[in-house]
């Protein structure tokens, strides 16, 4: 990635995004940003489901459904990288998010990832989760023939993995918007999620440790 201080199209994309008061330019930006982050962050979450798809469907067009699945899948992600987008720019607006990572205040960090954590704890996580975790039983489920069944069933498969992911997402803001260390932590705990063995790691204990790291962290800011 170019870097803040050198000229290039990221530096251009990071110079609009520290202008909030410029609601177009900095909504355009800040959404090319999510789904560039989006398609960053999620393809390698999508490859176990889209190589098991490759595996059972049978036909000459294998690898061009195949790829019309994965892409289904990031559409739906590109979708909730628009409503980031927004979040961030309300963030911004009323002056939560600050530094050229664009980091939320310690109280605002500390409600996300207590957030996140509580999350991890409920039925629809695990609802979606499970979804996420049985490449195959969803596919079973769910199958649709033909390329638009492909994308349809990558996009719906994106539905359910944005319901099981969607406030980790927002602990973007907690970590830096424009940080990358946030992004690829981010990105091996949603993959491990799906690939450990089942068990009280998949949500349970990530939600408590979410939720004590955030009321440090509140606690800290208000000290």
């Amino acid at each position: 990635m170019t870097t803040m201080s050198e000229d290039g199209v990221i530096a251009k994309l990071a110079a609009l995004m520290m202008q909030p008061a410029a609601a177009g330019p900095y909504l355009a930006a800040t959404v090319l940003m999510w789904v560039i982050m989006m398609i960053a962050m999620m393809t390698p979450a999508v490859i176990p489901m889209a190589m098991v798809y490759r595996g059972m469907h049978r036909g000459a067009t294998v690898n061009l459904a195949t790829l019309l699945f994965a892409g289904g899948y990031l559409a739906g992600w590109s979708v909730f990288a628009v409503a980031a987008g927004g979040v961030q720019w309300i963030l911004h607006s009323a002056g939560m998010l600050g530094g050229m990572s664009l980091v939320a205040s310690g109280q605002v960090a500390g409600g996300l990832l207590i957030a996140a954590g509580v999350y991890q704890l409920t039925p629809l996580k695990e609802s979606c989760l499970s979804h996420c975790r049985s490449p195959f039983g969803y596919l079973m489920g769910h199958w649709r023939d033909g390329l638009g069944g492909a994308f349809a069933m990558g996009f719906h498969h994106g539905l359910y993995c944005i319901g099981c992911c969607w406030v980790l997402m927002l602990l973007m803001f907690a970590g830096g918007t424009m940080s990358v260390l946030t992004m690829a932590a981010l990105s091996v705990f949603i993959l491990a999620e799906r690939l450990l063995p089942a068990g009280p790691w998949a949500a349970r204990i990530p939600g408590v440790a979410l939720v004590v790291t955030g009321v440090v962290v509140a606690a800290r800011s208000v000290a």
